[in-house]
């Protein structure tokens, strides 16, 4: 794997930046074009396919990498994912330490299945010890798409920017009809009354997004009634399987 220097620290070149990059049209190996990328591609959604292909409703656990041990959010988020466990939901998170680390902790704790989607990262990202099943990804939009694809539900503990750009895309999913009876929690009254009123207020309050939009997140700070929601989501997706089966037949 190539790397740059910038001064003293040394950064990965990773292959989203590769793949983001625009280069000079020139002729190069074919194992530097992005063709040869596009079988990467395929091969890293083969592997993801196939390391998951026996889990189901899921639910998957995001939040600053940040949050250490000790920290009110990561006692909480270790409490909400063996609670979830225990009621037979494995947990999926991003495999690195922080929310992510709380989340499959509580998983093993409450013997569930515990996985980890790691990613590359221009400085590298350990798999934390609580992840039983570990997926080391390249490109975020495949990881991302293990995220949903085997989950159903979502819980977003306070984070960063990779927590916001998973909770819009799974909004946008719901919103969109891509995705359905798939609850989205905020974990945090506090942290993310700023954003769910500049959401009521200037979103929905300019026309942006219906006001029925905002109902499709619920925020809590509770690990038991989060544990509720999702269990209702699941007892309900449930039902109308059953009605599909039997219609289909």
């Amino acid at each position: 794997m190539s790397q740059r220097s910038s001064g003293s620290q040394r950064t990965v070149v990773t292959e989203d930046e590769r793949l983001l990059t625009q280069f000079p049209r020139e002729r190069r190996a074919f194992t530097k074009t992005d063709s040869w990328r596009v079988l990467r591609i395929m091969g890293e959604f083969v592997e993801g396919f196939d390391t998951l292909s026996d889990v189901s409703q899921a639910v998957t656990i995001f939040g600053s990498a940040r949050t250490l041990a000790g920290d009110p959010y990561y006692e909480k988020a270790v409490e909400t994912a063996r609670l979830l466990a225990q009621e037979g939901f494995p947990i999926i998170t991003g495999g690195g330490p922080g929310i992510m680390e709380a989340a499959n902790r509580g998983c093993q704790e409450g013997n569930g299945l515990s996985i980890g989607c790691n990613i590359e990262l221009p400085f590298e990202q350990q798999i934390n010890p609580y992840v039983e099943r570990a997926i080391n990804f390249r490109y975020f939009f495949v990881r991302k798409t293990m995220f949903v694809k085997y989950a159903l539900a979502f819980i977003a503990f306070p984070g960063g920017y990779g927590t916001l750009d998973e909770l819009f895309e799974a909004l946008t999913l719901i919103q969109t009809g891509k995705v359905k009876h798939f609850p989205v929690v905020l974990f945090g009254p506090a942290y993310w009354a700023g954003l769910v009123e500049w959401l009521r207020d200037r979103v929905a309050g300019e026309g942006k997004i219906s006001t029925t939009d905002l109902d499709l997140f619920a925020v809590t700070d509770s690990p038991r009634e989060a544990v509720a929601l999702i269990r209702m989501a699941r007892d309900r997706r449930g039902r109308e399987s059953g009605d599909f089966d039997a219609r289909e037949g």
